[in-house]
């Protein structure tokens, strides 16, 4: 049961850590949702915005976290 709890804790600190992320995303240095790769189609009164390349730097960065936490947590 303890490495139940372990794990809820790691999934409540990165959910706060992605939380202040998308909070301040805009006053991060790097341009992290205005990166070459996003699709921006502005019209009169309408704006489509598909953040492409930043889903998938993203969904890279996960991955890797993920893989390392799973791999740390197996060892023990």
């Amino acid at each position: 049961m303890s490495e139940l709890g372990k794990f809820l804790l790691f999934v409540g600190l990165f959910l706060i850590l992605l939380g202040l992320l998308l909070t301040f995303m805009e006053k991060l240095p790097f341009g992290l949702g205005r990166l070459p790769g996003d699709i921006v189609i502005k019209k009169d009164g309408f704006t489509f915005y598909f953040p492409l390349a930043t889903s998938i730097i993203l969904s890279l960065l996960l991955s890797v976290v993920l893989t390392l936490l799973l791999s740390l947590l197996a060892r023990k």
